[in-house]
């Protein structure tokens, strides 16, 4: 038996999931490594969102769905960073584990994927009592504000998978992230974008996250001039939002900076669960506290309503109540 070959250490390995979209996204972060002059490998993981993909996500109850793997991974030095997409991350970082880089964003904001045969060319379009697919709750809540005459069913699978649902009719439409629709090159069968602020996506979507040991201060020094600027800006700031209410899969939050009248807001919206009842709110980003414009939006969501709206969404999903102010 041949004897094992040793790897080699200066070539990075970056931690991914399977999927495709998961590994376009991790080979840009390759290319950039490779353009500075750093070789790396791929070394892919499949998480238990990707495995218990016949469970509604709300249902498995876990916090890092798709991203515990890979964060176990890194911490027992396995891996040298791991790419997540960073809407999948929780707020909290697990202890040693921290984001070095934030890659610059795709198109942020949700779309509706229309099967051709109902000749929809947007949401209005779709007749009484269509199927529209997602497994997120709150593009569910903010589908039933506006359409609460269609059926919301349960989609879940890659994006490929739920693209072919909707192109063989198990759902009529499907909400899904404009960037990953972007990333896999389908764009094409993106049927209409939903506008912000009215319509709000997940806190960080379409920003690639980049995280590593805290103690690996190489791996830190190699990433860090991947960090755009502008985008982890505005994400610090959605997340922080999503933080101060203590929100996760199970609560139908949205977060957004975004432009208006020339200057960055942050937009935050938090619903129930039938999307009757929206706590809508927004504040001027403060570049330089972005984590602040967050926790003042939260408060101040809060309270207009959004405390008592939160305490009723755990006692549904049998969360732990919120913390006190």
């Amino acid at each position: 038996m041949a004897p094992k070959s040793k790897r080699d250490p200066e070539v990075i390995r970056i931690g991914t999931r399977a999927s495709e979209l998961a590994l376009r996204q991790a080979r840009l972060v390759e290319a950039a490594l490779l353009a500075r002059g750093f070789r790396s490998e791929l070394v892919t993981f499949k998480t238990t969102g990707d495995k218990k993909l016949d469970q509604p996500l709300t249902e498995i109850g876990a916090k890092g769905l798709f991203t515990r793997e890979l964060e176990v991974a890194l911490s027992r030095k396995k891996i040298d960073c791991a790419v997540h997409s960073l809407k999948d991350l929780p707020t909290e970082s697990p202890d040693g584990l921290e984001i070095a880089a934030r890659l610059e964003r795709e198109d942020p904001r949700d779309v509706l994927v229309v099967n051709r045969l109902t000749g929809a060319e947007n949401l209005e379009d779709l007749p009484a009592g269509s199927r529209v697919g997602t497994s997120s709750l709150r593009r569910r809540a903010q589908l039933m504000a506006k359409r609460p005459d269609l059926e919301v069913v349960e989609l879940r699978g890659n994006v490929p998978t739920r693209l072919s649902k909707v192109e063989t009719g198990k759902v009529h439409a499907a909400i899904l992230a404009a960037a990953g629709l972007i990333r896999l090159d389908v764009q094409q069968r993106i049927t209409m974008f939903f506008e912000a602020p009215e319509w709000l996506p997940a806190p960080g979507q379409g920003a690639i996250a980049i995280q590593v040991r805290s103690d690996d201060d190489r791996m830190r020094e190699l990433l860090s001039p991947l960090d755009h600027e502008a985008t982890s800006i505005a994400t610090r700031a959605e997340r922080a939002f999503l933080a101060a209410l203590e929100g996760g899969c199970q609560v139908p939050i949205g977060a957004l900076v975004s432009e208006a009248a020339g200057r960055p807001t942050l937009y935050g919206m938090l619903a129930d669960l039938s999307g009757r009842h929206i706590v809508r709110g927004s504040r001027v980003l403060d570049s330089r506290a972005p984590e602040s414009t967050g926790e003042a939006l939260a408060a101040e969501i809060r309270s207009r309503g959004g405390s008592s709206l939160l305490v009723e969404l755990r006692q549904l999903s049998k969360l732990p109540a919120p913390q006190p102010e």
